[in-house]
């Protein structure tokens, strides 16, 4: 083990790589920040983690750091190998390690035919000297060491140390170090070392994504899995900063469920939340007809769609197949539905809260009128109706409803 100047100089390494993952600003930074430490750490030209996906018996490559081969990417969008090429991680953790057992915590290869690349190989079960510990050289993976020794080849490395990330008592990755042909080769040391690095990594994800859960929580509805009115926000925010910086189309659909007091009063809220959970699907079917819509319950009865990019006709269009739909159900009584979008003549848009209240005021009007399709901001020429009672609005006290969401 490492010892006196050594180890200190490693413990400020693990403080630096967590430190470094805690101020990452999303879950692929702190990713990527824990692979450019441990590669540092541990003395290595270039480092990688990847996860495993079970599903589809890959490992997915999410970051690679330091020197990159040809081909290498800093954040691969599509880079994975078959885990049967790289068995370790599966063929040792579920039993040896992950159960509670003494198995292996790190693994070693190397490219280069020489001394001190024998020498790595020593502490294995397999080894010259057959010491047991936690480290072992691939040597001891049926077919697993020729295939690492091949990747190192091909991308121009001589050695490295692999270390499984294990998140909640499962495999959740590996850890990736590599060092340069000729280099010195990794010991039994920098093995333990790795492992150590792997398990702040693995802190550090588990953070991660607990928090990421809390953010997508915080932005979603519980009962329809839609998104919520904070969303809602958020993404118009952002959508008429485009528009205003870049011209896009931003358009709103909203609608209210028509029926659903209805449906509680005489069947009973178990059954309106199902008819609110039917809605919602039908809604997320219809939103992914326009790519990138985001659909939401804005609360009690009443959704919305936003879009940004697609044309104002082909919005209408899909908002009549949503009303359409929603007649289908067999619970309730429709949708009354409003449109408001950019492309159409609704005069400018500079704020989020004046397309809220387009929408919301052609949707108003099909259900003060019963209309089977979607009212449309904009489309009934001048002296238009919806946009009127968009920027006149009646006065409080005389209002039949509240009128018109908005900020501010």
């Amino acid at each position: 083990m490492a010892q006196g100047g050594e180890c200190d100089v490693r413990l400020g390494a693990v403080v630096e790589l967590a430190q470094a993952m805690a101020a990452a600003q999303s879950p692929l930074e702190s990713v990527g920040a824990a692979a450019e430490r441990a590669r540092s750490a541990l003395g290595g030209t270039f480092a990688a983690i990847s996860t495993w996906e079970r599903g589809h018996g890959r490992l997915r490559v999410l970051v690679n750091a330091g020197e990159l081969a040809e081909g290498e990417e800093r954040y691969p969008d599509d880079e994975s190998y078959p885990v049967h090429d790289f068995p370790e991680i599966a063929e040792f953790l579920h039993e040896e390690w992950a159960g509670g057992g003494s198995g292996p915590r790190a693994w070693v290869e190397c490219a280069d035919e020489s001394e001190g690349a024998e020498e790595a190989g020593a502490y294995g079960p397999n080894g010259p000297n057959g010491l047991e510990g936690p480290y072992r050289r691939l040597a001891a993976v049926p077919g697993g060491s020729w295939k690492r020794v091949a990747a190192l080849r091909r991308r121009g490395r001589g050695c490295c140390v692999v270390a499984p990330i294990v998140l909640h008592g499962r495999a959740w990755g590996e850890l990736y170090v590599a060092r340069p042909p000729g280099a010195q080769p990794f010991d039994r040391t920098d093995a333990d070392f790795a492992t150590v690095l792997a398990a702040v990594a693995a802190a550090g994800i588990a953070q991660t994504e607990r928090l990421e859960e809390v953010r997508r929580l915080a932005f979603t509805d519980p009962l329809t899995g839609l998104g919520n009115r904070r969303a809602v926000d958020a993404r118009l925010d952002e959508a008429v900063e485009r528009h205003l910086t870049e011209g896009a189309v931003v358009s709103l659909v909203v609608c209210d469920l028509n029926g659903l007091k209805r449906v509680n009063d005489t069947l009973g809220h178990a059954v309106g939340d199902r008819l609110l959970e039917r809605f919602g699907s039908v809604l997320s079917l219809c939103g992914a007809m326009l790519p990138g819509t985001l659909a939401a319950r804005l609360g009690g009865d009443e959704f919305c769609l936003v879009t940004v990019g697609p044309g104002a006709d082909e919005v209408v269009r899909v908002a009549g197949e949503l009303c359409r739909r929603a007649a289908d159900l067999e619970l309730g009584e429709g949708v009354a539905c409003g449109v408001a979008s950019t492309g159409d003549p609704i005069g400018p848009v500079r704020s989020a809260r004046r397309l809220f209240r387009l929408a919301d005021a052609a949707q108003y009007r099909a259900k003060a009128v019963l209309a089977e399709k979607p009212v449309v901001a904009g489309r009934e020429g001048l002296g238009d109706q919806a946009v009127e009672l968009a920027d006149h609005p009646p006065e409080p006290a005389a209002a039949e409803r509240r009128i018109f969401r908005g900020r501010g």
